[in-house]
């Protein structure tokens, strides 16, 4: 089965207490991708999900701490300099903005053939990640 790169907006929706259809439905996603062993994340998105989660939803910081910790079951990518250097030429030719290039960097690297994102055009192809809305 192949691999799925979990974009942090998927994370921080799981935490909603405002729009609970998007948030059951980022939870199933995430318990989907956990029980199957697809999920692939990055320290970029653990850093992104802690700091929206506190920030933004004003959630316990223990609490995401613990969900940080459960976050080790997903294959994590480890940003580098070449996977920096690889978002900047996706950055300058795609036009996206340095974080989503970084992102993709990173799916790209972990061979996956899905990056699950709001932020992102749904159906574009970008180094052979298929960008998905999955709450479309």
């Amino acid at each position: 089965m192949a691999s799925v790169f979990i974009d942090t907006n998927i994370l921080v929706y799981s935490l909603d207490q405002y729009d609970l259809v998007r948030r059951e439905r980022c939870r199933q996603l995430l318990l989907l991708m956990k029980n199957e062993h697809r999920g692939v994340i990055s320290t970029q998105v653990i850093q992104e999900f802690y700091v929206a989660a506190t920030s933004k939803l004003h959630a316990d910081p223990l609490h995401v701490k613990n969900i940080v910790h459960a976050l080790k079951n997903l294959e994590i990518v480890l940003i580098t300099p070449e996977l920096i250097d690889n978002a900047i030429d996706i950055h300058v030719l795609h036009m996206l903005s340095f974080w989503d290039s970084l992102i993709i960097s990173c799916a790209e690297h972990a061979q996956c053939e899905m990056l699950w994102t709001e932020d992102l055009s749904h159906g574009q192809i970008i180094r052979g990640v298929e960008i998905i809305n999955p709450l479309k």
